[in-house]
């Protein structure tokens, strides 16, 4: 039997912004990029521009779900040296520093279970992290790991996507925990043009079985897109075209992580620069 899911700081991130806003932006940096300590300072970024959580990368060899950006942004801290013991280090630093909006870290089942499931619990939960996205981690075999986090304090957030069946929807709706990670489009992580009908049916889908926060993720890139889907989520998940951004400046990566996402939060000055 899994514990119950932990109150995070989700819950008071979420029940915070007003039911007419425009969904909460939640940056997504891969650790370790562009340099080995890049990440305290990023998500410092974050927090100043207002962004409503923040999720972590923690890189790994063989990553499924993400496309070219990711991939590469990942080989690229791979090479600096990253490892998941660093990743939380680096968001305990971030914590220690002021850090308070709620942090998710987004990984693959190996990596964990390599660090050891119970040690990865306690040690997320130490280090600050209020929830894990594993998008390889199949719902039938997810018992153990909520088992673990739940216990540690650690919401696991699930992922559903337009292909994903009704039935299956229902059931990863009813163990889902602080918010419910929707995919965008069919395919990898990256940044498109618009917004695809599937996402908006699949948003609305979501909200007819859970009452939880749902997000947007997986090519969302403007300003255009939170204008989209709001009313249809309470968070969208920027990640690729975000560390595009970053890549065109790694020497002042916050400044260039700042003007994207004050851009794409409506800042007309920062979008004219």
């Amino acid at each position: 039997m899994s514990a119950s899911p932990p109150d995070t700081r989700f819950s008071s991130a979420f029940a915070a912004r007003a039911d007419a806003a425009l969904p909460g932006l939640i940056p997504y940096f891969t650790a370790g990029y562009p340099h080995d300590d890049s990440l305290a300072e990023l998500l410092l970024s974050a927090q100043r521009t207002g962004c409503l959580a923040a999720e972590v990368g923690i890189p790994f060899s063989d990553p499924l779900a993400d496309g070219p950006t990711i991939q590469r942004t990942g080989q690229i801290a791979l090479g600096n040296g990253m490892t998941p013991a660093t990743a939380l280090a680096q968001a305990h630093d971030a914590r220690a520093r002021g850090l308070t909006i709620p942090l998710a870290v987004m990984t693959y089942v190996n990596p964990v279970l390599s660090f050891g499931l119970d040690e990865f619990a306690r040690a997320a939960a130490a280090a600050g992290v209020d929830g894990v996205i594993l998008p390889d981690l199949p719902l039938d075999e997810a018992d153990d790991v909520r088992r673990a986090m739940h216990g540690a304090g650690v919401v696991v957030i699930p992922l559903v996507a337009p292909t994903t069946t009704a039935e299956r929807l229902a059931r990863i709706c009813s163990t889902a925990a602080g918010f419910v990670y929707c995919v965008g489009v069919i395919g990898v992580t990256g940044a498109r043009r618009t917004i695809a009908d599937e996402a908006i049916g699949l948003l609305d889908s979501v909200r007819q079985l859970t009452p939880l926060p749902r997000a947007l993720g997986f090519g969302l890139s403007t300003h255009e897109h939170l204008m989209a889907i709001r009313g249809h989520a309470e968070a969208a998940v920027v990640g690729s075209a975000l560390l595009d951004r970053i890549g065109t400046d790694p020497e002042t990566p916050v400044a260039a992580a700042e003007g994207f996402l004050k851009a794409m939060m409506g800042n007309q000055a920062a979008r004219a620069g």
